[in-house]
């Protein structure tokens, strides 16, 4: 029997529920779409990463399986998450890291604090990663995290789930008013699968008994986190890597951490079940972007961008449901805020909620998604403008005169420093040399290409596809004050 951690006696509360639903958000960093059971991770010859608290709880809720993160880098990703601005709306350009600095604006107003003033118990734990605090206020730390930390919590998402027992408990001490049942909302972002990036001086992962290696996976595991291993040998290899020996131990390692993460949400909602909430409680599962290597993270491919999201209702009435309308995560806070009963006049209106279509079938007027991304690390300036169709994608490179700036992480990865040794002429679909060197344009057909590997914007075939996606994108760009219209205009 599983040891449940100190708090008030279960089943004890006689209060009644608010109508209003708690919310809890968990994101988790880096995850990549295809390191996920419920999206078809188990390949037909032998079996890859293992998620079953995750799959169980798509089973239970419903799964989007045409979910985009705007911007593949976590700071930036974050932003919008819980703004529903752009990144080049809300400020946040890049990382938040101190030697970065970026930050968002003073006037935004974010989901926690909306949540708060509508009545609201707010805590994070984890991962927060944005700025400035007084932005993005929760009322509530209950532990923080970072993936540079090699002791923090966000490695230890079980641990994670066990601190956050006592805020979750309706009649814990932590309610405002203890004789009022209030709804709560708790972001619980996890550094998991990300890198460590406990890497020696000469690329070697540290093994030392008491670092952790390159996804934070430590000899000897984690309390109360059983451990996964896989094989290399045995991994699936996503069609954007090169099947080499290098790239797929990296994959082992990533899978292990993503089984580490698995864990720690199955905790947590057998918490909620615990204390009575789950039933009462909406449940959004999600990455902030694609998985970290070369080819996804910090790219606007589809490996960067499509990810995971996974909703369970308070009340589904469809469980297993497969939703294929096309969202965002700058659809994320006006979603959670509808759900609230709060309004979102004062969010600038670029995202919009998708509350009423979650279980809905033959859903119209959710086909088509917006990207931005500015840049990553301070140095790494790249910013790209992406629409993406159904069928059709247009990415604009806006500085494709640079070479294309890889995150250290990730070329520091043993699949990349593999690739320039041997020097690769492919990685994965795409030549070494189309991914470091950029034309202005790119224009995909995702019917026929789906790993986005043959440019459309000089075919004349495709001239009238071309014209019509850059004035959606421009229109895009006019109506949420991007600053990089200019650059274009004056060019």
């Amino acid at each position: 029997m599983r040891t449940k951690p100190s708090a008030k006696a279960i089943g004890t509360n006689s209060l009644q529920a608010e109508p209003r639903p708690n919310i809890v958000l968990i994101v988790s960093d880096d995850h990549g779409r295809e390191a996920l059971g419920c999206y078809g991770s188990l390949g037909a010859e032998s079996p890859t990463v293992r998620t079953p608290h995750i799959d169980q709880l798509a089973a239970d809720g419903t799964r989007f399986s045409n979910a985009f993160c705007t911007t593949a880098s976590c700071s930036p990703s974050r932003s919008v998450l819980l703004t529903g601005l752009h990144n080049h709306a809300n400020g946040m350009y890049g990382l938040e890291h101190q030697e970065h600095h970026f930050s968002s604006f003073d006037t935004v107003r974010s989901l926690p604090v909306l949540l708060e003033q509508a009545g609201y118990r707010t805590a994070r734990i984890g991962k927060l990663h944005v700025a400035p605090e007084r932005v993005y206020h929760f009322q509530q730390v209950l532990k923080a995290g970072g993936v540079n930390d090699p002791v923090s919590i966000g490695r230890s998402p079980v641990e994670m789930a066990r601190l956050c027992y006592p805020f979750l408990d309706k009649n814990s001490a932590q309610s405002a008013n203890p004789s009022v049942a209030q709804p709560f909302f708790l972001y619980f972002a996890t550094d998991d699968p990300h890198r460590s990036n406990a890497v020696a001086a000469d690329g070697s992962p540290i093994f030392d008994g008491s670092k952790p290696n390159l996804f934070g996976n430590r000899p000897g595991g984690y309390p109360q986190v059983g451990d996964h291993f896989y094989q290399p040998r045995q991994v699936r290899v996503p069609p954007y890597l090169p099947d080499t020996k290098a790239c797929r131990a990296e994959l082992a390692q990533y899978y292990e951490s993503i089984s580490r993460l698995d864990a720690g949400v199955g905790r947590l909602i057998d918490y909620l079940k615990d204390t009575g909430q789950y039933d009462n409680t909406l449940i959004v599962y999600l990455s902030d972007n694609g998985a970290p290597f070369p080819g996804a993270k910090t790219t606007l491919y589809e490996p960067g961008m499509r990810l995971p999201c996974i909703i369970k209702l308070p009340k589904p009435q469809k469980p297993g449901f497969v939703q294929d309308a096309m969202i965002s995560w700058v659809d994320v806070t006006p979603t959670l805020l509808d759900f609230a009963g709060v309004g979102t006049s004062s969010l600038g209106k670029q995202g919009r909620s998708f509350r009423k279509i979650i279980e809905q079938e033959n859903v119209s007027g959710w086909d088509e998604v917006y990207a931005s991304h500015s840049l990553h690390e301070i140095t790494m300036y790249y910013p790209m403008r992406v629409v993406r169709e159904r069928r059709y994608k247009l990415i604009v490179n806006l500085a494709h005169q640079l070479p294309y700036p890889m995150a250290l992480d990730l070329y520091n990865s043993f699949t990349w420093q593999d690739a320039l040794r041997t020097k690769r002429k492919l990685f994965g679909k795409r030549t070494v040399a189309a991914y470091l060197h950029r034309p202005a344009v790119e224009l995909y057909d995702l019917q026929t290409d789906p790993d986005e590997v043959k440019n459309l914007a000089a075919n004349p075939r495709y001239q009238n596809v071309l014209v019509r996606l850059q004035a959606k994108l421009k229109h895009f760009q006019q109506q949420t004050r991007d600053p990089w219209l200019y650059k274009e205009t004056r060019e």
